[in-house]
Parts: C-alpha cells; structure tokens; sequence
C-alpha cells in the first residue's frame, strides 16, 4: 500500500513538472508554426468522421427517445429547445472529448512512445533540436485548439439529426424547428461549454503526449503508453467536465 502510495505521488509529480515545461517552453523561440499547422489537420482529420457519425447517431437516438415521453404531457413543442440545450452544454462536449481521448489520446501516445522506444527522440537531443518543443508542444497546442472546434462541428451535426427525425415524426420544416431549438439557447449555455472544450483538449494531448514521451518499457510500452493515455485523459476530461459545472452552477445559474 505504501509502495503504490509513492508510486503515486512520484508519477503525480513527474506529471506537473511535464505540464509546467509546457508553459514554459511554449513562449520561447524558435515557434514551430509549421508542425503545428500539420498537427492541427491531422487531428482535425483523424476525428472529423467518427464525430460526424457519433454526433448524428446521439441526435437522432435522444430526439427518438425523448419524444415519447414529452407527448404524454403534450409538450412535443418543447423538443428542439431540450435537445439543443443538452447537446450544446453537456452531451456534445464530453461525448467529442471522450471520442478525441481514444483517437487523438492514443494516438499521440502510441506515436511518441514508437519515437521513444526507436530512439528518434534521442536523435532529436543529440543533433541539437529540441524533441519537448518540436513533438510536445505543437500536439498539446493543436489539440487544444482543434477539439473546441470539433465539439461545436459535433453539436450542429447532433442538432441536425435531431431535426431528421423530428422532420419525419412530427412534420416539422427546417425553419421552425431551428427557431425553436435556439430560441431558448443562451450565453450562458454556449461559453461554459466552449471553456471547458479547450481544457479537454489540453488534458488530452498532455496526457498522450506525457505517456508517449517517457515510454521505456521496449515495444510492449508502446502499446501500455497507448492504453494508459485513453483511460488517464478520459478520468481527466470526467473531472475536468465536474469542475466547470460546479463553477457554472455557483457563478452563472
């Protein structure tokens, strides 16, 4: 028990000085634009179809399952505004974040660890450039900025799928259903979702990033960097979603 203890605090310690060289190499020269811009298509890219997918699926199945139950008390009307709102709050956000932490978490851990366990980024060391600035902090930055847009792309597909069946069940044209869902869409709605998509983004990537970058168990690393960065960054993404709603609940509502 003690032993996993210190193993615990140890791995928790190592995690924050990781964290804290990232905001200070972010600011230092030189600025790795290019690999940045690259990093941000690939993980726009690598996700764009399964939150095309997922965010049409959650639509269409809590419209079908939602309408049942809202015509037993004749508020059917009521449809597109209770779906847009817990698309847009909570669904969308933590259902993309959840998607990214599998397909981008995994994937920056599996290839860093690859990169470590070939020892490329000890050639990176050795030749002079600096491996953290280069592979570390143009991921942390693209996901970071990438998965807020990929959230808002997943809600309007979701709302889009709600439309369909709603369309089809209840006659509803295009127009109409748009006015109602965001008539009763707020502010307040929208920025506590976008925030907290830009820090799903960055516990992402830092966690994928961090189990890639100190891969040393050989080949078999490679694979537990990739495992372990999909269930750390998942628990992050839950406790970070916590935080922001507790802080929304005592600041804004």
């Amino acid at each position: 028990m003690i032993a996993l203890l210190e193993r615990f605090f140890i791995d928790i310690g190592s995690f924050s000085f990781f964290a804290l060289r990232f905001f200070r190499e972010i600011f230092n020269p030189p600025f790795e634009f290019k690999e940045l811009l690259k990093q941000c298509y690939n993980i726009g890219n690598r996700s764009l179809l399964l939150v095309s997918l997922t965010g049409f699926i959650i639509g269409l199945v809590f419209t079908l399952q939602s309408r049942p139950t809202l015509m037993e008390f004749g508020a059917v009307s009521w449809l597109p505004a209770m779906v847009t709102i817990s698309i847009v709050r909570e669904i969308g956000p933590i259902i993309t974040a959840l998607i990214c932490a599998g397909k981008i978490g995994s994937g920056i851990g599996a290839e860093l660890g690859s990169m470590r366990v070939t020892e490329q980024i000890d050639a990176m060391e050795v030749s002079g450039t600096n491996p953290y600035k280069y592979l570390v902090v143009t991921r942390i930055v693209a996901t970071t900025l990438m998965l807020p847009i990929l959230v808002i792309y997943g809600d309007a597909i979701a709302i889009f799928g709600s439309y369909i069946v709603e369309s089809v069940k209840g006659d509803v044209s295009f127009l109409m259903y748009f006015n109602l869902a965001f008539k009763k869409l707020s502010f307040t709605d929208i920025l506590p979702a976008t925030i907290k998509s830009f820090f799903f983004g960055f516990a992402i990537a830092l966690v994928g990033c961090y189990q890639g970058y100190n891969c040393k168990k050989g080949t078999s690393g490679v694979g537990m960097a990739a495992n372990t960065a999909v269930v750390h960054a998942s628990i992050l993404v839950f406790l970070i979603d916590f935080v922001v709603v507790l802080i929304t609940n005592i600041f804004i509502h």
